[in-house]
């Protein structure tokens, strides 16, 4: 009798989620793993997953198992899930970031089967990532540490974790603080020298604010002179700059990524994906 009432149960919900997702075009339906513990996980493994006539997630607390529907022309599985995981969630193919999880309430902490992140990456990418990393390790520039550190912040703001926010910003203030002038080249070098004041007064800012829209006010102009930075640098991989219409006040907000997937820094998962990339800075 057990059984039969599952099997209905499941039926039923597979019927809504049907009907919930009659606007998606383009549809296709998988099933993935997510841990998670209770209504509040429920919730919010959703709020991420979901896109308006894009992507639809419903998950099951009981089974751990998430329906996922999404448009095959406009995202794929794995951007879903990327979502999910940057809310704090792990999922067969993608690990939480530390500080997402451990930002979840206590209730939501549920426990962790693996602590190495699982990638279902192509082969070709993996294979690009590894050009990358030596190609990295072998010609390192004056301020690879101030982008890597800058980014670190940037996804502490994503997760909406002031705290690893402040702790990231004084990590960034002191690779700012180690770069050695002689080492750039003339054209960088003046744009150092003008950017580096106020830069380090944005990051200072960020480092004893304890008030997360405080340091995202402070991350606006402490991004555009990163981008000035960047755009004068022969970078050692492609930068996304991104930009949020509604950050700011409604006056707008650019950032900038290492991938070209929004991840929103203003608001985190409440939209996490609200934004677009604006420009590409190659190498």
């Amino acid at each position: 009798m057990k059984s039969i009432n599952n099997i209905l149960m499941l039926t039923v919900m597979f019927a809504s989620f049907t009907l919930s997702n009659a606007q998606i075009k383009n549809q296709k339906i998988v099933s993935e793993k997510i841990l998670g513990n209770c209504g509040i996980c429920k919730k919010t493994i959703e709020k991420a997953g979901n896109m308006k006539n894009i992507a639809t997630v419903e998950w099951d607390k009981e089974t751990k198992m998430a329906t996922i529907s999404y448009d095959a022309k406009k995202t794929n599985k794995e951007e879903v899930l990327k979502r999910i995981a940057l809310a704090g969630y792990d999922s067969n193919s993608f690990l939480a970031p530390d500080v997402a999880y451990f930002g979840l309430p206590n209730c939501c902490q549920y426990e962790r089967v693996s602590k190495t992140a699982i990638s279902e990456k192509p082969k070709m990418e993996m294979k690009a990532m590894m050009k990358e990393k030596i190609k990295s390790s072998e010609n390192t520039k004056p301020l690879s540490n101030v982008y890597s550190n800058y980014f670190e912040l940037k996804d502490a703001l994503v997760a909406s974790d002031s705290k690893s926010t402040a702790v990231k910003a004084n990590d960034l203030l002191a690779a700012v603080e180690k770069v050695d002038m002689k080492t750039l080249d003339m054209d960088l070098h003046m744009v150092w020298m003008k950017i580096l004041k106020p830069l380090k007064e944005e990051v200072k800012a960020i480092t004893t604010s304890k008030n997360r829209e405080d340091q995202r006010f402070q991350f606006v102009d402490l991004s555009e002179n990163m981008f000035k930075l960047m755009k004068s640098d022969k970078l050692e991989t492609t930068i996304y700059l991104q930009h949020c219409p509604m950050a700011n006040d409604g006056k707008g907000a650019n950032w900038l990524s290492k991938e070209s997937i929004i991840k929103n820094p203003y608001y985190g998962s409440m939209m996490l994906s609200c934004g677009k990339t604006i420009e590409t800075i190659k190498n």
